[in-house]
C-alpha cells in the first residue's frame, strides 16, 4: 500500500485567525459574518447537537472556537460575565476547601469569595505572591485551588505564573490565572503551566463597552466538562447577541491593543515626570518592581496605567472629574479612555484596612488607555493635573 499523504497545516497569524475563524454556521447562505441565533430551543436531532440555549448555542460555539484558537488551547467555555466565569470555577469546590489567593485581586472577585461563597463553607487565604515564600505557604496549606491575576487589578503587580505552576502542578493543585488585563495576545497562562485561563470578555476581547461576557480556557477535558455543567446547571450562559457582539469585537483586538499599548506607555512616561504624581506603575517601565519578570512573561506592557497623586481624596476626585477624554467610570479595555478611583469604585467592597495594607489608597487612580490621539490624551491629563496643583 502507498503511504497516505498528510495535509500540510499552515499556521496563520493572529490577525488572520481572529477574522477568518473555523466555525461560523454560514455555509448554507454564504454569509460573510456569522448570524445571530436568538432561539431558546432547538428541534431534537439537529446536526449541531443543540437542544436548549442554556446548554449551548451556535453563537457560543463560534466564540469558544475563536477564543481557544487565540489562546492556542483545546477548550474554551463562555459565560454571561467575568463574575459568572468565576462562579463556574468555584462551584466545582466543596465546603471546607481552601482557595489560596493573591492579596490584590479584582474587587468583585474578593466580594464573591468573602461575602458569597464564604457562607457556603469555602475558605480563602490571601498572600502576596510576589514574595519568595509562596512555596512554603502552598506546601503548608495545600489549597484546593490557587487564584492569581497578573498584572493585578489595580496595582499591576506581576506574578511569576510559571514558578507557581511548576510547584503547584507537582502537588496536583489547579491554578487559575485571571488574564483579563493581558489578554492572550500579551500572555499565555496555559503555556506557563496554568490549569485555567480566565478573562472578562467584557473588557479588551470585546473592546467596545457594549456587551458583558466571560470565558475560561483550558487544556483539561475534566475541567471542560465541569465548566459546561456549571454553565447549564447554574444558568451562567451568555446571550447569543452578546456572543455575537464579542466575536465581532475580537476581530479588531490586535489593532486596538497595539494602539492602546502605544498610548499607555507614552502616558506612563509622561506622568512619571509630573511633580503632582507620587508614583506610576506600568509593567514595562524600569521602575516597576517586577519589570524584569514582566518582560520575560509578557510580550508588551499592556494598556493600563496606575498612578498615585500627591493629593487628598477630594483633590484626586477633582482630578478625575476634570478630565475630558478619560471618563470616570468602572470597567476597562474599551476603545475609549477611562479613569477609575479603585478605593471607592472597583474595590469599594474591600475593607479599608485591607486596602491600606495592600496599597489601594485614596490617592490611587487607574487609567484604562484607549485609542484616541495620544496628543489629546496627554493634554487632557496635563490640564487636569494643573487644575489641582
Amino acid at each position: 500500500m502507498g503511504s497516505v499523504k498528510k495535509e500540510k497545516v499552515i499556521r496563520t497569524g493572529v490577525n488572520t485567525r481572529v477574522i477568518h475563524h473555523k466555525e461560523n454556521f454560514s455555509k448554507e447562505t454564504g454569509s460573510v459574518m456569522p448570524p445571530i441565533f436568538p432561539t431558546s430551543t432547538f428541534v431534537h436531532g439537529n446536526e449541531g447537537g443543540f437542544d436548549y440555549t442554556r446548554s449551548g448555542n451556535p453563537n457560543f460555539r463560534i466564540l469558544e472556537s475563536v477564543l481557544s484558537d487565540l489562546e492556542e488551547c483545546q477548550f474554551a467555555c463562555v459565560f454571561s460575565s467575568g463574575v459568572a466565569a468565576i462562579t463556574a470555577i468555584v462551584s466545582s469546590l466543596k465546603a471546607g476547601d481552601l482557595i489560596l489567593c493573591e492579596e490584590n485581586l479584582y474587587g468583585c472577585t474578593v466580594r464573591l469569595f468573602e461575602q458569597v461563597f464564604n457562607s457556603f463553607g469555602l475558605k480563602t487565604l490571601w498572600v502576596d505572591f510576589t514574595k519568595s515564600n509562596f512555596k512554603e505557604v502552598i506546601a503548608k496549606h495545600k489549597p484546593a485551588l490557587i487564584w492569581i491575576e497578573s498584572p493585578t487589578n489595580p496595582l499591576l503587580k506581576i506574578i511569576d505564573i510559571e514558578a507557581i505552576c511548576n510547584f503547584s502542578n507537582k502537588m496536583q493543585i489547579p491554578v487559575v490565572v485571571d488574564n483579563t488585563f493581558a489578554t492572550p495576545l500579551l500572555q499565555r497562562p496555559l503555556k506557563l503551566g496554568a490549569t485555567l485561563s480566565l478573562t472578562s470578555t467584557t473588557k479588551y476581547i470585546n473592546g467596545h463597552s457594549d456587551a458583558l461576557g466571560g470565558a475560561i480556557c483550558t487544556e483539561s477535558t475534566a475541567w471542560k466538562e465541569k465548566l459546561n455543567f456549571a454553565q447549564k446547571a447554574l444558568g451562567l450562559n451568555p446571550s447569543p447577541f452578546d456572543c455575537w457582539l464579542i466575536n465581532r469585537g475580537i476581530k479588531t483586538l490586535p489593532l486596538r491593543l497595539e494602539r492602546q499599548i502605544n498610548n499607555a506607555s507614552k502616558i506612563a512616561n509622561q506622568l512619571a515626570e509630573n511633580p503632582v504624581i507620587k508614583f506610576v506603575r506600568y509593567p514595562f517601565r524600569n521602575d516597576h518592581p517586577q519589570c524584569k519578570l514582566a518582560k520575560k512573561q509578557m510580550t508588551l506592557g499592556g494598556a493600563i496605567v496606575t498612578a498615585a497623586l500627591n493629593t487628598s481624596q477630594a483633590k484626586t476626585f477633582s482630578f478625575c472629574k476634570s478630565l475630558r477624554f478619560f471618563k470616570m467610570a468602572e470597567s476597562l479595555g474599551g476603545i475609549e479612555s477611562l479613569v477609575c478611583h479603585p478605593a471607592t469604585m472597583t474595590h469599594a467592597s474591600v475593607s479599608k484596612e485591607t486596602k491600606l495594607k495592600i496599597g489601594i489608597t485614596d490617592s490611587l487612580i487607574r487609567l484604562s488607555v484607549g485609542c484616541e490621539n495620544i496628543e489629546d490624551l496627554i493634554a487632557d491629563l496635563n490640564q487636569a493635573l494643573e487644575s489641582i496643583s
